[in-house]
């Protein structure tokens, strides 16, 4: 199992606690990166998001694509996950990015490529927003421009959305980032079926999870294409007896004192299409991460990972709070004993591409 965390860009993950004692400064998140390696993290997901879902479009939202190059530049094996949405970015001018933050930490970007659900968003910030389908057409016509600036000399691309004539982008990658991709409709399957490196999920018991695994898949077998990796997102509450962490579980699950919240909550139901239905109190946390059953003790939480690795999940994304602490426990608790017991290169086994 490999163990990646959210970066904490929105200042928390409590959609009902106001003041986590999280940080959007940057030495709380340089200091968070670097203890990150040493706790046994393997990757990092910086999220983009324009607007704060989580406290509020109101509140503070620091943007992705500036952040990491700094994160870069103070680790040494971390993976970074860069979210991108192809709706606010040109193809183009994303792989000169990717090839300018490779010089700075080379063969250690990865991309979250996010098919955009927000349309308030959107409309405030002046970029396109497509429907549904809209929205996986122009992903799809994204990667394929992306993927050949990152591998071809020159690229001319005559397309339904991009115009590119002989276009030359160098310096090249150490490695082609891993392209990691969610979805839940039928269409956005079919295209990480066939386009993505690896499929990330939203939390779901064990269960749920190897069936949507066995079903990837197959979609991806029926393309010919190599095996395709699995994440899921989790929120973790670790503590030294089960009735601690049943205490912090009830405190964070009352997201209706939240105005601000609430239509947060209404603007994702309406904006996304999920095979289930979310909770207004499983919103208190963000990405179903509560489903993913992360609560207990130590050894209760390594008995969960051993079955989602069971189930045939390879990396756990994981969120905190407070994340210094948290991230730290976890990683003392759980990462270094499960690692101890079967030794692993630190930092390894990227998904295959």
């Amino acid at each position: 199992m490999r163990y990646g965390y959210w970066m904490p860009i929105f200042g928390g993950w409590l959609r009902n606690v106001p003041d986590e004692q999280m940080s959007i400064d940057w030495p709380y998140l340089r200091d968070l990166a670097v203890a990150s390696e040493q706790h046994g993290f393997d990757l990092t997901l910086i999220a983009e998001l324009n607007l704060n879902d989580i406290k509020g479009h109101h509140a503070p939202s620091i943007d992705a694509w500036t952040l990491a190059p700094a994160v870069a530049a103070v680790t040494t094996h971390l993976e970074l996950m860069l979210a991108v949405r192809p709706n606010y970015h040109q193809p183009a001018l994303t792989a000169k990015a990717l090839s300018t933050l490779d010089t700075i930490a080379p063969g250690r970007l990865s991309l979250n490529v996010v098919s955009s659900w927000w349309k308030d968003e959107a409309a405030q910030y002046g970029v396109p927003f497509d429907v549904h389908d809209a929205r996986y057409a122009r992903t799809a016509e994204w990667l394929e421009v992306l993927h050949r600036l990152l591998t071809e000399e020159s690229v001319t691309h005559r397309g339904a959305l991009y115009d590119l004539r002989g276009a030359v982008m160098e310096p090249k990658p150490a490695r082609r980032p891993t392209v990691y991709m969610g979805g839940e409709s039928p269409t956005a399957k079919d295209l990480i079926s066939s386009r993505g490196d690896a499929y990330v999920m939203h939390g779901d018991p064990p269960e749920t999870i190897a069936a949507k695994i066995a079903d990837m898949r197959a979609r991806r077998a029926a393309h010919g294409l190599a095996p395709l990796t699995f994440g899921v997102s989790g929120y973790v509450i670790c503590r030294d007896t089960e009735q601690e962490a049943r205490d912090e579980l009830r405190r964070i699950l009352d997201v209706r004192s939240s105005p601000e919240a609430y239509a947060s909550y209404r603007d994702f139901v309406e904006g996304s299409h999920l095979e289930s239905e979310v909770s207004l109190e499983e919103y208190s946390v963000s990405n179903r991460g509560l489903r993913a059953g992360l609560i207990g003790t130590p050894e209760q939480i390594t008995a969960r990972i051993a079955a989602y690795e069971q189930a045939g999940v390879d990396l756990l994304l994981l969120q905190f709070s407070p994340q210094h602490q948290e991230m730290a426990r976890f990683g003392r608790d759980v990462i270094a004993p499960a690692r101890a017991a079967s030794p692993v290169t630190a930092g390894g086994g990227r998904p295959s591409r």
